[in-house]
């Protein structure tokens, strides 16, 4: 059972666009670090609770946004309507990237000299991946997970259920093999299904395409975690997303896992207990050890 130790504080900004981003905030009273958490597609922030108190009782505070359309965000984008949750809104992909990164001064100026990691999820990993691309010293650590090499060929871009769909009733087999986690996925008023290239077009599904660059920059340490049952990329595409960043990325530093038997959401997998432990071990070797 997880020890609630932190709670959640529900602040807003208001991007360059002009779009009030809604973000979360785990306080630690002495933090070690800080872990900057963004979202999958059709979801929230505030689903990551049980991994954000993990992290706050290892000592690091948590920051999380609702992206663009999605969550509390959505829901104001978009006067409440729920049928509009997933549409981003002005500037599409582009916007939604640029207000992730946005969130970032906030938590420089709120946690000055502690070390930073961005730890994206899915759609979010995409964003993590491309944020890194450009800007490598915004953070000390990348944590990808339910991640995939982002080409056409090594990155699912349609039916993410087909795979487990004869396993269960909801629809969102795929995300667990715990059957709790797809019935409150289904029943969630703030979820819906993931399928980007019905909700942002085709030009700005492109834009979340791209390959690890070449001279980042920084040297930033990468975990990768996925499950051996993930639908979106897959173990093959996850080696070859971390042998790129050691190679095209020079990268010295990239640990792959890939749980067996798991699936998409690994932090909801009925393994999540391995799975915390094996994030916060690598945190207190790759964040905490930057705290003088």
């Amino acid at each position: 059972m997880v020890q609630f130790t932190a709670t959640r504080q529900e602040r807003t900004f208001v991007d360059s666009d002009g779009v009030t981003i809604h973000f979360f905030h785990w306080k630690v009273g002495k933090p070690i670090g800080v872990v900057q958490i963004a979202h999958g597609l059709g979801e929230y922030a505030a689903r990551y609770e049980q991994l954000a108190q993990r992290l706050v009782a290892a000592g690091y505070s948590v920051y999380a946004d609702d992206h663009r359309g999605h969550g509390q965000t959505g829901l104001e984008q978009w006067g409440g309507d729920h049928s509009q949750l997933g549409k981003l809104g002005p500037g599409g992909i582009r916007s939604t990237i640029r207000s992730v990164r946005e969130l970032l001064p906030i938590i420089r100026h709120e946690n000055e000299g502690l070390p930073l990691a961005l730890l994206g999820h899915s759609w979010g990993s995409l964003i993590a991946q491309s944020i890194v691309n450009e800007h490598a010293d915004d953070y000390e650590a990348l944590i990808l997970t339910g991640t995939a090499y982002r080409t056409l060929i090594h990155m699912n871009g349609g039916d993410l259920a087909k795979k487990h769909a004869h396993l269960g009733s909801t629809g969102y087999e795929w995300l667990s093999r715990d059957q709790s986690v797809g019935q409150a996925f289904l029943d969630d008023p703030l979820t819906f299904k993931a399928n980007g290239m019905k909700l942002f077009g085709v030009m700005d599904s492109l834009r979340l395409l791209g390959r690890p660059a070449k001279n980042l920059a920084r040297d930033i340490p990468v975990l990768i975690m996925i499950g051996s049952e993930d639908t979106l990329g897959g173990a093959k595409s996850v080696e070859l997303l971390a042998h790129e960043y050691l190679t095209r990325s020079k990268l010295s530093d990239v640990k792959l896992i890939i749980y067996t038997d798991a699936r998409h959401e690994v932090f909801n997998e009925i393994n999540r207990e391995e799975v915390f432990a094996d994030t916060i071990e690598w945190l207190s070797t790759h964040l905490a050890p930057a705290v003088e």
